[in-house]
């Protein structure tokens, strides 16, 4: 039995139909020359053999009598592997576009809260030869940093499949051994442990405080420089009640590129993909003429986790920073972002001690949840003006080269989750020297269509960054740290679709197909 940390376990008090409250992954698969095996099969075989080495994988929930404490995972023992990993194929042509919208559906659907709490399907049927690998997990299991873990220990760093030892057989408990007299006293047990931790840190908590205040304070104060937004954010046609269709668009750009550029212009890996989203959103609104005059704020997870911290947990935080849309000038935007985005992690390192603290509400699993339900249907997110616009988030992946089942793994997008109130979620993966792009939106908030072209624009924002001086030549040293509010971009109709995110920089386009592999009879063809 091991106990979900407030923070994990709100994720499950959040979920409703409308909001599936589970993170994936899809991969690009290169499958080696002269493949003609059942892929499917290899995959399965494969998670099969490892399943003990990732607790993600075996354990299920266990809820506490009438919800009066968070829910417990429990080992199970019987993992049906036909059921958690499937195999899908995609009509003709099958296109990338297809794909993503695929997996934008399968990534609408809740996983069952009886069973482990993922899934993995393998999707046949591109054009360009490779094999896709769509995989999700319930985020009060994992975050960001635990599922490139999680990456670390089901795949390989070379095609030639690693054997691993099988498990050492002992005998754990079940939810039926579990009694409600055993799941009330650890109940009890885990709520006294947390108080007796929250009483420990009071002092810690107040020093912490006290110092970010002063940070806070200072950088509110510094003449001449662009006060921090820490009001509401401005209302937009993102931030509604949701539905639970997705879309969802991918984008890769190379990592060194964006190291060089940053270098160059005075600012941090982060910083582009802030001002590169920031650049994408204002001429998405603009072209509608839907921008608002206040600039967009975002909400930026921040990780708690400390180094060598391997935990399938989530240890993470949340910040708000300034996107500057309300800026014309790219230099000024880039600048303003910046200097919001470091404001916030100062903050946040002061904070650190006491973010990550297991608060103890006894009682309240069922209350979270009824509030979360009542919150999506009576469209308060639509009357409410939002504290974020956007949500965007950085995740550290992989550096080096990942093989699946032996077949090279050619782009590794993450596919997150948007909530009622922020219907657009931008998160962005490193991954063996890219950084991949996944746009997850509410379909009414963003349609399929309406995320590329927003994911065009995005590119757009990179090349107008791409121009920006270099600091030494800027005047004053670097781009300018605050600038006059500016209009926005004159009003015109909105630019056609673009094309599919397909025709992004790598692995989509040009791989060589694989031999034909026999069609096996458990296989479905998924709507294009």
């Amino acid at each position: 039995m091991h106990h979900l940390s407030s923070l994990d376990a709100s994720f499950l008090h959040l979920e409703t139909p409308e909001t599936p409250m589970h993170v994936g992954s899809l991969m690009l698969l290169e499958l080696p020359k002269g493949y003609a095996g059942d892929f499917y099969e290899d995959v399965k075989t494969m998670i099969g053999e490892r399943l003990h080495l990732a607790t993600v994988l075996t354990r299920k929930l266990a809820t506490m009598p009438f919800e009066l404490a968070e829910p417990v995972w429990i080992h199970d023992d019987d993992i049906d592997l036909d059921y958690h990993v499937r195999s899908l194929v995609l009509r003709r042509p099958g296109s990338m576009a297809q794909l993503q919208q695929l997996v934008g559906r399968l990534h609408s659907s809740l996983l069952d809260r009886s069973r482990p709490l993922w899934e993995m399907y393998v999707i046949e049927g591109l054009q360009s030869g490779q094999v896709a690998f769509y995989t999700k997990a319930h985020h009060s299991g994992v975050d960001g940093k635990a599922g490139t873990e999680l990456a670390k220990v089901l795949y390989d760093t070379s095609a030639e499949i690693r054997r691993v030892r099988p498990p050492h057989r002992a005998r754990h408990a079940t939810a039926y051994q579990l009694g409600v007299t055993e799941l009330l006293q650890a109940a009890v047990t885990n709520t006294a442990q947390q108080y007796r931790k929250l009483a420990e840190l009071l002092p810690t908590a107040a020093r912490a405080l006290t110092t970010a205040g002063r940070v806070l304070a200072g950088q509110q104060g510094t003449p001449g420089e662009r006060a921090l937004n820490l009001g509401l954010a401005p209302k937009t046609i993102f931030n509604d009640a949701i539905t639970n269709q997705r879309s969802f668009t991918t984008l890769s750009v190379s990592m060194d590129e964006l190291k060089t550029l940053g270098k160059r212009v005075g600012g941090t890996v982060n910083t582009i993909v802030m001002a590169m989203c920031a650049g994408g959103l204002r001429r998405f609104l603009a072209e509608r003429n839907l921008l608002p005059a206040q600039p967009l704020i975002a909400a930026v997870p921040v990780s708690l986790r400390v180094e060598g911290n391997d935990d399938m947990n989530n240890q993470v935080s949340m910040v708000r920073v300034d996107l500057a849309t309300d800026l014309a000038d790219p230099a000024a935007r880039f600048a303003a972002i910046h200097t919001s985005s470091e404001a916030a992690k100062a903050v946040v390192r002061e904070l650190k001690p006491v973010l990550g603290v297991d608060l103890p509400f006894t009682g309240s699993p069922w209350v979270m949840t009824s509030l979360a339900s009542l919150y999506g249907r009576s469209n308060l997110a639509r009357r409410l003006p939002p504290l974020a616009n956007v949500t965007i988030s950085n995740v550290p992946g992989p550096a080096i080269q990942l093989y699946v089942a032996g077949a090279r793994m050619v782009a590794f997008y993450p596919v997150s989750i948007p909530y009622h109130g922020t219907a657009v979620n931008i998160t962005v993966q490193s991954y063996a020297g890219a950084l991949e792009f996944g746009i997850t939106a509410c379909r009414r908030a963003l349609s399929q269509d309406e995320s590329s072209e927003l994911l065009g624009y995005l590119q757009d924002a990179l090349a107008e960054i791409k121009r920006l001086p270099a600091v030494d030549d800027a005047a004053g040293g670097g781009p300018p740290a605050d600038a006059v509010t500016a209009a926005a971009p004159a009003r015109k109709k909105p630019a056609p679709r673009r094309a599919s995110a397909s025709k992004s920089a790598r692995g989509q386009q040009g791989a060589a197909k694989s031999p034909k592999r026999p069609s096996s009879a458990r296989r479905r063809t998924a709507a294009s």
